[in-house]
């Protein structure tokens, strides 16, 4: 009797995890879409796509955790096929980290800026915005205000992709006027 029991309470604890696993995966495909969607209609209206994420976890050492790595593999599961022609970083290893297996399979090279600070934001910025106009790129920021900052200059309200896994679309147009997608990646 408490055998079969069991076999029924194991059964059912499989049945809901492979629901959860089923679940996830959906979300996942969702989340993956808005991205398409966004950029895909920044790039028909040959606006500049600006993708702002934070870099992925880590430690209290600032060393990339294994949940980082999966999250940065996520994001090259997530962006890998949305045009991205450039990536931009801090020279910081959890953001290089971060960015390295979608730099690696795009096959660009991250090209590094100055760690983001107010007094320099406006410079980087022109920095990358000037020589991507109508492309789409990707910029690895941190959660020490300047995701905030980078957020608001580049048109957001509000705080960011301050949370790990976050990732804003932001599209710029010609005129001026920006649209801001907000999506996820990994979990």
């Amino acid at each position: 009797f408490q055998g079969a029991n069991y076999m029924k309470v194991i059964r059912f604890s499989f049945a809901i995890i492979n629901s959860l696993i089923l679940v996830i995966g959906l979300l996942t495909i969702i989340e993956v879409s808005v991205a398409n969607d966004a950029v895909h209609s920044c790039k028909n209206n040959k606006a500049t796509t600006v993708i702002l994420i934070r870099h992925a976890e880590r430690d209290n050492f600032f060393n990339i955790t294994d949940k980082g790595r999966n999250r940065a593999n996520a994001l090259l599961d997530s962006v890998a096929d949305i045009g991205i022609s450039a990536i931009y970083s801090p020279d910081l290893s959890r953001n290089l980290e971060t960015a390295k297996p979608l730099a690696t399979f795009l096959k660009i090279e991250i090209t590094l800026i100055p760690r983001i600070k107010k007094e320099s934001v406006d410079e980087i910025l022109t920095t990358i915005l000037t020589p991507n106009k109508g492309k789409v790129v990707l910029l690895v920021g941190n959660g020490s205000g300047n995701l905030k900052l980078l957020h608001q200059r580049l048109g957001g309200q509000g705080d960011g992709p301050y949370q790990y896994g976050q990732l804003n679309i932001y599209c710029i147009h010609d005129d001026g006027s920006v649209s801001v997608t907000k999506s996820k990646f990994g979990i």
